[in-house]
């Protein structure tokens, strides 16, 4: 189990790493980083594949989710100039409080 979770860890950084250079594809008119920003996604979403064979897809796909959407809104705030208010927090902590009843209410 702690091997599919480093492996998580690993898909969840490689599309937070997609996600956060979207912006340089210019709208998919740049291809060399278009090319980075799928082919990140494409292996981002393998290694998840991967890791529900020994994972429950709920917890695997929650913890995917919900820590890339934390990274990248971190990220966003501090590499990308995007502002940061109290509904954008907020709602942060609701998905960092939904990512953590989902695992532990699963049975591990």
């Amino acid at each position: 189990m702690l091997g599919a979770f480093l492996l998580l860890l690993v898909a969840i950084a490689v599309e937070v790493v997609s996600t956060a250079s979207l912006p340089r594809t210019e709208g998919f008119r740049n291809l060399p980083w278009t090319a980075f920003v799928l082919g990140g996604y494409a292996a981002s979403i393998w290694l998840l594949a991967v890791v529900v064979r020994t994972m429950s897809v709920s917890v695997a796909y929650a913890l995917w989710s919900g820590i890339g959407t934390a990274a990248i809104a971190v990220i966003g705030a501090t590499l990308l100039g995007e502002q940061w208010d109290a509904v954008k927090v907020g709602g942060l902590a609701l998905i960092i409080v939904g990512v953590v009843v989902l695992n532990l209410h699963t049975p591990h």
